[in-house]
């Protein structure tokens, strides 16, 4: 007897943005499974560099058998959870720039974004990286990276790095061709109303509705963040809730960063968009 393949969603965005949280809470469905990154999207990558244009191999694999071996490698690496799980939600920052391969192996596919003020990522950032004074984070390339905060918060926003890279892959997203298949999701409305931004989300996804615990939530991955350099990176806090502070960046930096939420205004996009402003502001729908 055959196992039915599940289904797959995608979660993606900016980091330091609730995708951790995200995840924590879906688990929490029998039906679904989620986590942090995986290392799925490093091998999808590796694999279309070995096989594409240009490689030693380019020429002897079609076309049909790269699409084969990509849709593989989801189906041998949770093959376990096969029959077990429904709903399959992998989770990596790069998706946002694959969308068109997804949206081919996967059709019906989804991909949930979560974003926050870019401000604010670099902020809870430079905090764990001040939390850990002893550490030598990989985040950073050598002592120029690290120096202060204006040289921490520039590097992670170059366009292939740590915030850099997903910021400028969403863009990509929000604006392209299958942004229809696009929901982004503010943090600060996940962290205040849980039991409000997960119905709409159910419903973005076309599945039953679920009732969350939002009062006790379990996540976390040492093991990960201690390789990184940067302990509690991915903790999720039992109780779900947003923590109000002051920032720790300089006035300048703060303002500077505070101005790239680009998802704000949907003139141009198709993408869905749950924020604080509207419970959820549909894709326009193309005239």
């Amino acid at each position: 007897m055959t196992t039915a393949s599940p289904r797959y969603h995608f979660i993606t965005g900016l980091p330091r943005s609730g995708s951790t949280l995200l995840s924590a809470l879906l688990l929490q469905n029998p039906r679904f499974h989620a986590g942090m990154s995986s290392p799925v999207g490093g091998l999808f990558r590796g694999m279309l560099n070995q096989l594409g244009a240009g490689s030693e191999f380019g020429p002897v694999v079609t076309r049909a058998q790269r699409h084969r071996l990509a849709r593989g490698l989801f189906d041998s690496y949770y093959a376990d959870l096969a029959g077990e799980k429904e709903v399959i939600f992998d989770t990596n920052r790069m998706w946002s720039a694959q969308m068109p391969a997804l949206i081919e192996m996967f059709p019906g596919a989804k991909l949930i974004a979560c974003v926050r003020n870019v401000a604010w990522v670099m902020d809870s950032i430079e905090r764990r990286y001040r939390a850990n004074p002893f550490e030598i984070t990989r985040l950073f390339n050598d002592d120029t990276e690290r120096n202060t905060v204006y040289s921490r918060v520039d590097t992670l926003a170059q366009r292939n790095r740590m915030v850099g890279y997903p910021w400028t892959a969403l863009k990509e997203a929000f604006y392209g061709e299958h942004a229809a298949s696009l929901l982004l999701v503010d943090y600060d409305l996940l962290a205040q109303a849980p039991h409000k931004v997960l119905p709409l989300i159910y419903q973005f996804l076309q599945e039953p509705a679920f009732e969350h615990n939002f009062e006790k939530v379990q996540y976390d991955a040492p093991d990960f963040d201690e390789a990184l350099g940067l302990h509690g990176l991915h903790k999720v806090r039992p109780t779900v809730g947003l923590e109000r502070r002051e920032t720790i960046l300089p006035p300048d930096l703060f303002e500077q960063y505070g101005k790239l939420s680009f998802w704000h205004d949907q003139a141009n996009s198709r993408a869905s968009v749950i924020t604080a402003k509207a419970s959820m502001t549909p894709a326009p729908q193309p005239v």
